[in-house]
């Protein structure tokens, strides 16, 4: 199984749009991304987003590239803030390989509590729009295959 963690692409600061949607950059860079996945054959089998604005447009940006027929899920437990601990990938997931897009610190928190099994251990330096690569081996443990961030894609 392998979980895809995504960063959402740069977004507008709240003080310009409160909903926060990506910037043109952020588009650009996620549709960068997007064609990058797509030009590896990445398949998934389910895609969830945290349902704020900017990691709903790069769910949908993604999807379209790898998964255009799978329904988008908004899942309420990874949040900018929330406790990775509490996010139950095993039920959410189910042995499928899943893209998910939301935020940091969350992200962050939930490979360090995966991979090491400390939180607060930071093992990854994400930027806006990165993917992140994790496989479970054996159903043992998680290892990181990769990463890849839109600035190494010209």
């Amino acid at each position: 199984m392998k979980l895809y963690l995504v960063q959402h692409g740069e977004a507008c600061a709240k003080e310009v749009d409160p909903e926060r949607p990506l910037t043109d950059q952020g588009q650009r860079d996620v549709e960068r991304v997007a064609g990058f996945l797509k030009q590896t054959d990445i398949t998934v089998h389910r895609i969830l987003h945290s349902g704020k604005m900017r990691a709903q447009q790069t769910a949908e940006c993604l999807a379209q590239a790898i998964a255009s027929k799978i329904e988008l899920e908004i899942n309420g437990l990874i949040n900018p803030n929330d406790n990775p601990r509490a996010f139950d990938w095993q039920s959410e997931c189910s042995n499928r390989d899943t893209l998910i897009v939301s935020h940091l610190p969350f992200l962050s928190k939930l490979i360090s509590h995966l991979v090491v099994e400390d939180e607060n251990e930071v093992i990854i330096a994400y930027t806006p729009g990165s993917v992140v690569c994790l496989e479970l081996i054996e159903d043992a443990y998680w290892q990181i295959n990769w990463m890849i961030r839109p600035e190494m894609l010209g």
